[in-house]
């Protein structure tokens, strides 16, 4: 597929609970992840159709996104936000996505608003 017939769909500001992160008190009393969503998609199908089926269906999608932020606890933002990715990437109509994880009460001793990592990645072609 041409990359220049791919739309951007973003989704921002999911609100998960997890208990990711390195210290026992992250794992142990959890915290708010905040995930963004930007998904490369052709549009031009549901806009021509407007039919659901044509597209992402980004309700379930969220869902499964936060499902995912919310089950088992890992170390590290950057393994939460490939396994955000993966969960993207499984519909089969998200060319690529953006995934950023907010972590905004990250145990920092210092003032500051927001810990945020983004990671892009494209659907791999099967042989």
């Amino acid at each position: 597929m041409n990359d220049q017939n791919i739309d951007e769909l973003a989704i921002t500001g999911v609100e998960c609970f997890g208990h990711h992160g390195v210290f026992d008190f992250e794992r142990r009393d959890g915290q708010v992840f905040v995930i963004d969503l930007v998904l490369g998609i052709d549009t031009r199908p549901a806009a021509a159709s407007d039919d659901l089926r044509d597209t992402a269906h980004y309700g379930t999608l969220v869902e499964a996104v936060k499902a995912a932020v919310e089950r088992d606890p890992v170390d590290l933002i950057e393994t939460l936000a490939q396994r955000v990715a993966d969960v993207c990437l499984l519909e089969h109509r998200v060319e690529w996505c953006r995934v950023t994880v907010h972590k905004p009460d990250a145990p920092i001793d210092a003032t500051f608003s927001d810990v945020a990592l983004t990671i892009t990645r494209k659907r791999t072609l099967q042989p």
